[in-house]
Order: structure tokens, then C-alpha cells, then sequence
């Protein structure tokens, strides 16, 4: 399990943070301030009802799945595609311009990618997440001998000391990926809007590396100028349609393409596919503030946190309710005091274990941030973040959490006991109407706006 340092970060008074050791495996998205009333935006609950259609029933459709199958020459992936169709994932239309999985499939095959990226291996990544979305991993690359050189000019904008040059060497050597969070949203993207995955995975490997997607403002907040403030604060490239909606553009950092094409050809049993390189580089934009570089796996440091590494709880929300276009609570569980150790929970085993389980039954995955004490770090918190799929009860009455982790080495769900799960969930994403049946919340992108506004009226 990945151990880093996991801190508050502060929403009305930033702290100084000390960066992340590069030497520990970094998979963490660090937690926001411990204000009991904190929550992200005022949701509501979403669905993803989809027809669910397992027979070709058009000329098209047939004739971009005889196109697709005629492009595919191992038999498992013929399979693979069998089996997308069957399992009715393949004429999904559940993207933001209800085209298909197939739809998409069929332009990835039919029209031009990245130069740097082959069309052919971009299908079969498709296929292992059709029939397996455990396989989305944050696991890092490593960057063959023949690149390095070149990868590591970029890092150092071509500095001549030797000095620099064996430091970076060893931080591309011994580097792990902080986007957990990305790969949590990326996962839940596949599994519970699969088109609109597949649409986003098409627009990042063509020559533009981008995507634009229309999402409603209420999404972010219920209040318009709210909304606008947070894709301004953000950064985020954007302009309104209408009262109602507006489009955002979405594209992974400068550097992702560098690391996808070395993807390409060099993939090895365990880390990231190309599209797993490009979502998370993506989504880590987003939440960043246009400010991360995968090339080095780190983002700019701001007012709400000091730290270089992955995204905070508030950022990662954001990116979340953005990329998925629902408004999205996440619900803080655990207080931490100012020396990063856990000093109580804002509500009892029970409520937590009663919210998660309703949010579960209400069709939702849930992304969590969970905690554990790090013996290296004077037992302050490290943390990482999962999904909660799903749920089981065995014969004792034992409850057990499905899961999927993105930095276990495994391609299958993980299981964890209630007793085990639930002390050390530190926040997660679940519907405000089920959150705020057992404790009244304000919106933390509220106290952040009231911040700013402050701030301006003291200049």
C-alpha cells in the first residue's frame, strides 16, 4: 500500500507543507481542512439509466461492428467485442452527445490519431476495459533507455550539470504517480458512463489530444455566478452557452503525449495503457489548474494547498463533478489536527456505514479517501483513494465493501470488511439529500468564494 504524507489543507488558512518525499510511492489525495460542515457542491441524485441493447439493429451498427471485427486478428479480442455487445456495454449511448461506444470505437479505427499512437492498439485498450475496467491503473511507466536523455532535457530544460541530470535520472527511475484520484475518476467514468469514457478517450488520442463537453452549471453549484466562479477559479478553458450550460475544453498536459507514445511500444505487464496516461494526465489538469506535468508528476502548489503532489479533496470534487457532469458532495468523516494525526470523525460508524450503503443501493460507485498512520512519518496519516463498487454480507452478518484500487497490482475488485473500511474513511463522494438526513452542511466552495471576496474587499 502507498505511504505519503497526508495533511490538512487548510481552505481559510493554508499551511506550510512540507513536499512529498519522491522517494515514497505517492498515491494520495490530501484532505481538506477538518471544518465539520465542509462539503463540496449541493447535489443531486444522479442516475445513469441507459437502454441497455444487445443486438445490432441498423445498417450502421452492422457495419461498424463487421469494420471493427475485420480490424481485430487475435481471437480473445474478437471475444472481447462479442462480449461488449452481449453484455450491452457496446450500444451504450450514455455520452454527452449520446453517441455510442461503438460510435467511437469506429472513429478511433476510421479516423486520425496522434501520429505517435497506433490505432490498432488503442482499440484493443478499448477492449480490455470493456471487459474488465479493473484493469485502469495509475501505476507509472518507466521511460526506456534510448528516451531518457530527451525526457530528461525536458525536465531540466536542457541543464548541463551533472549534478541535476543523475538527480532526475533518479526520480524518473523511482517514480510512482499521485493520481489516485484521477484513476478513482477515471474508473468510475468507465464503469458508470461508459460512452461518454469512450467519446473522451477518442477526442485525447486524436492529433488534438482534446475533448469538449457540455456540462449544466448546477452541476457546480445551484447558484449561476457560483458556478462561473469556480471554472474561472479553476482555470478551466470554457465559455456559456446559455443560462443554463456551459462547454469546457479538456486536455491532458503538454508532456502526457510524451509518455502515451512511449506507451505505445513499450507497455509493460502492470503499468498504465496509453489511455489511462492521457485520462488521468487530463483529469489532473483540471483539477491543477492547468498546472501539472506528467513528465514529472507534479502540479503547482496555490492557495489551498503548498503541496506539488496529487489533488486535494476540494480540487478532486470539482474534477468529479465536471468530468461525470453531477454535482457531487464529498462528505469529510474524519477530523485531523494540525500535526496531520486523526483526532475524532464528525459522525459515528453507524451513519457512515448507513450513508454508504444508500448511496450503493441508489446505483452510485463511491470514491473515497481513506487513511492509515505512517510508523515513518511520526504516525501522521498517509492516505490513498479507492472506489466503493459494491457491497456483500456473509453468513455472520458481516458487511464487506467492494472495491477497486488502482494501485494493487491487481485487475480484479478487492474486498474490505466494514470494521476494517469505515475507521479510516476520511471523506467520500455521495449525494447531499443522503448526507444532509443526519447533519446540515456548508458547501466548502462556499467558504472558499466568502475567502476570496474577503480577500478583494481587504486590497
Amino acid at each position: 500500500m502507498d505511504s505519503v504524507q497526508f495533511r490538512n489543507i487548510g481552505v481559510n488558512s493554508p499551511q506550510n507543507i512540507q513536499q512529498i518525499d519522491r522517494n515514497q510511492r505517492s498515491a494520495v489525495t490530501n484532505p481538506a481542512a477538518p471544518h465539520v460542515k465542509t462539503q463540496e457542491y449541493r447535489p443531486a441524485a444522479y442516475t445513469s439509466a441507459v437502454t441497455v441493447r444487445t443486438h445490432l439493429s441498423t445498417k450502421d451498427e452492422k457495419k461498424k461492428y463487421k469494420e471493427l471485427m475485420e480490424e481485430i486478428v487475435e481471437p480473445k479480442y474478437k471475444r472481447k467485442l462479442e462480449y461488449a455487445l452481449k453484455s450491452g456495454k457496446l450500444l451504450k449511448d450514455n455520452s454527452n452527445d449520446k453517441s455510442t461506444v461503438l460510435d467511437n470505437l469506429y472513429k478511433i479505427i476510421k479516423e486520425d490519431r496522434d501520429p505517435g499512437l497506433d490505432k490498432n492498439t488503442i482499440l484493443l485498450e478499448c477492449l480490455d476495459i470493456l471487459a474488465n475496467p479493473y484493469v485502469i491503473t495509475q501505476k507509472c511507466e518507466d521511460i526506456p533507455k534510448e528516451y531518457q536523455k530527451s525526457v530528461i532535457g525536458l525536465i531540466t530544460n536542457l541543464d548541463t550539470n551533472p549534478e541535476k541530470i543523475l538527480q532526475t535520472k533518479w526520480e524518473l527511475d523511482n517514480m510512482y504517480t499521485g493520481t489516485c484520484p484521477a484513476a478513482s475518476i477515471e474508473f468510475d467514468l468507465a464503469t458508470k458512463h461508459t460512452a461518454e469514457f469512450f467519446r473522451i478517450v477518442e477526442g485525447l488520442t486524436s492529433p488534438k489530444h482534446e475533448v469538449v463537453k457540455k456540462i449544466k452549471l448546477d452541476s457546480l453549484s445551484e447558484d449561476t455566478l457560483n458556478a462561473v466562479w469556480l471554472l474561472n477559479k479553476f482555470k478551466t478553458p470554457w465559455k456559456k452557452e446559455n443560462f443554463d450550460t456551459a462547454t469546457v475544453l479538456l486536455k491532458p498536459d503538454e508532456h502526457a503525449i510524451i509518455r502515451a507514445r512511449i506507451q505505445n511500444n513499450y507497455k509493460d505487464k502492470g503499468e498504465r495503457s496509453m489511455i489511462d496516461v492521457l485520462m488521468q494526465s487530463t483529469f489532473m489538469q483540471l483539477g491543477s489548474r492547468q498546472t501539472y506535468n506528467s513528465l514529472i508528476d507534479k502540479r503547482e502548489p496555490n492557495e489551498w494547498t503548498q503541496d506539488s503532489g496529487g489533488l486535494i479533496e476540494f480540487e478532486k470534487t470539482f474534477v468529479e463533478s465536471v468530468i461525470e457532469d453531477k454535482n457531487t458532495t464529498s462528505v469529510i468523516y474524519q477530523n485531523v489536527d494540525e500535526q496531520g494525526h486523526l483526532s475524532g470523525y464528525t459522525k459515528d460508524f453507524a451513519t457512515i456505514k448507513k450513508e454508504l450503503l444508500a448511496t450503493l443501493n441508489a446505483g452510485h460507485n463511491i470514491n473515497i479517501g481513506y487513511t492509515w498512520p505512517d510508523p515513518a512519518n511520526d504516525n501522521k496519516l498517509a492516505g490513498h483513494e479507492i472506489t466503493i463498487v459494491s457491497y456483500k454480507t456473509k453468513p455472520n452478518g458481516e458487511l464487506v465493501f467492494i472495491c477497486q484500487d488502482s494501485d494493487d497490482d491487481k485487475a480484479e475488485p478487492i474486498e474490505m470488511s466494514e470494521k476494517e473500511l469505515l475507521p479510516k474513511i476520511h471523506h467520500a463522494g455521495i449525494p447531499e439529500e443522503i448526507a444532509s438526513k443526519d447533519f446540515d452542511y456548508e458547501d466548502s466552495w462556499k467558504i472558499i468564494l466568502d475567502e476570496y471576496n474577503g480577500k478583494k474587499d481587504n486590497k
